[in-house]
Parts: structure tokens; C-alpha cells; sequence
């Protein structure tokens, strides 16, 4: 299979705005940067165990990580003993993290879907799934993210969970763009910023030491808005980390994490 090595937005670049366009933004050639932006080790130790532990505590084993990437997630769940389904809707993606995986020990089992239609193309039932890595924002649509929300919680067992993170676009948005660059994004001398923000649209720029230079178009999400999708899917209770705090102000961090519980309980009922 041959991939495609340049990234391709046309003549307008901020007018691109559709959920299935990341398949042409994630090429081959940012698929093997990828791992600069990230820094596996520096990332693993900002945000230490907060996955890994949020998982355990549920009981969760059976994980599906709708948002592989280049594989970090899932290589660190298989460390810790989880089953991991490892699935993106990028093949460029998919095919680094099989390779990362192979390099620490591990055979992926790795499925290229769409999340709209992942019921389709991954079968079975989850303890757990993840949605990491800003991913989220890909979808355009509000249609879009109402399926592919409505996908994950028909796929999770009857006491599952779902952990879906974001950037803090609100603090973008309204107070302009600022980072500590601490938790996600950890690689030493790479770039990630926005370009251009507005409601619709956060167009992002990642430049490396090397000179090269991509980017990605994002939807930029809010909060409120998203814990409000995740209640109306069927989310019991959505609990929600800035850079993996519970407790934080509002303008001050770079990620929010929300962990929504899936299980029935009567105190909950209003």
C-alpha cells in the first residue's frame, strides 16, 4: 500500500471544514514526526498514572482506543496487562503504531475504521474506551459527533466508561492562545500553535527542528458543549480533569479530560 506524503488543504485552507478530511492531513510524513511531537517518555511521566489508575479503578480489563495515533496509549495499557483494540481512522497512523508496538514487545490488534461507523467494522463489547490525544476535535459536524458518541456508548458493557480529552479551547477562544506545553505535547524544539481560531475552526501549525512543517484542521470544541453531547448520548455522570486535575481554574489548563460513567444508578436519577 503507498501512502500519500504531502498534506493537501487547496487554495483556502481555513475553509476546510469536514469530519473525513484528517485522512488526508495525517500523511505519511507526519505519521513518522509524529513521535518528536509527542516524546513518548516525557509524556508518560506528565501524566504519570491518571489512565491507567482511572482504568483499574473501574475494574476495567477489554479497552478500546479509538484513537491509536502512532500507539502510545495502547503500548502503555498492554505494559500494564489491559486488552487493548487499537483502532484509527488513519492508516498512515495505524501502520506507525504497529510498528512502535512491535518495537516494545507488542503485536497490536489494530482495526482502520471511522468512528461514525465503528460498530460496523470492530465487534465485540468494552470494559473501556479512550478517545485521546485531542482527537475528538477531527469531527466538523455536530451530526458527526452526536454518532460517534452515540457508537462508543452502544460498544461499552452496561458499566463501562468512556475518557475522551480535548484541548481548552475555551481559554482560546475567548482569551486568546497560551500553552505550558507540559502534558501532551512534550518534544524538545517542536512547535504546535494555532494559525488561525475562530468558532468554527482552530487550524494548527507543527514545525520541527528539521524545518518541516504541517497541519491540521481542528473543530474547536467546548467544554460545556461536549459534557452536554455526553449527557445526551446516555452518559450517567461526566467527571471532568484540567490536565488531569479535578480541581482547576478555568483559563489556566492546556487539556481537559472527561471520564463519563456509563452505569445506572438510582442517586443519580433527578
Amino acid at each position: 500500500m503507498s501512502f500519500a506524503t504531502n498534506q493537501d488543504f487547496g487554495l483556502d485552507p481555513v475553509k476546510v471544514r469536514e469530519s473525513g478530511h484528517y485522512q488526508e492531513e495525517y500523511v505519511t510524513t507526519l505519521a513518522d514526526k509524529w513521535d518528536e511531537l509527542i516524546d513518548w517518555k516525557a509524556r508518560a511521566q506528565s501524566e504519570g498514572d491518571f489512565f491507567i489508575r482511572t482504568l483499574k479503578e473501574r475494574g476495567a480489563q477489554k479497552i478500546l482506543d479509538v484513537a491509536t495515533g502512532t500507539g502510545f496509549h495502547s503500548v502503555r495499557l498492554l505494559s500494564e496487562g489491559f486488552d487493548v483494540t487499537s483502532v484509527d481512522g488513519s492508516p498512515q497512523m495505524l501502520a506507525k503504531a504497529f510498528e512502535n508496538a512491535k518495537r516494545h514487545g507488542y503485536i497490536l490488534n489494530t482495526c482502520c475504521a471511522d468512528w461514525r461507523f465503528l460498530n460496523r467494522d470492530v465487534h465485540g463489547e468494552f470494559d473501556a474506551i479512550i478517545c485521546l490525544g485531542n482527537s475528538f476535535t477531527h469531527l466538523f459536524r455536530e451530526k458527526d459527533r452526536r454518532k460517534s458518541l452515540a457508537e462508543y456508548y452502544a460498544m461499552l458493557a452496561h458499566d463501562g466508561v468512556l475518557i475522551i480529552d480535548q484541548r481548552n479551547y475555551d481559554s482560546m477562544l475567548d482569551n486568546g492562545f497560551s500553552t505550558k506545553h507540559k502534558y501532551y505535547y512534550c518534544g524538545d524544539g517542536v512547535v504546535a500553535e494555532p494559525e488561525h481560531v475562530d468558532d468554527g475552526l482552530a487550524r494548527f501549525v507543527y514545525r520541527f527542528k528539521d524545518g518541516c512543517k504541517f497541519h491540521l484542521n481542528m473543530y474547536p470544541l467546548r467544554k460545556d458543549y461536549l459534557r452536554r453531547l455526553l449527557d445526551e448520548v446516555g452518559f450517567q455522570q461526566v467527571t471532568t480533569y484540567g490536565d488531569f486535575q479535578e480541581t482547576y481554574r478555568e483559563n489556566e489548563p492546556d487539556f481537559f479530560v472527561h471520564v463519563a460513567e456509563k452505569e445506572y444508578t438510582e442517586e443519580l436519577e433527578q
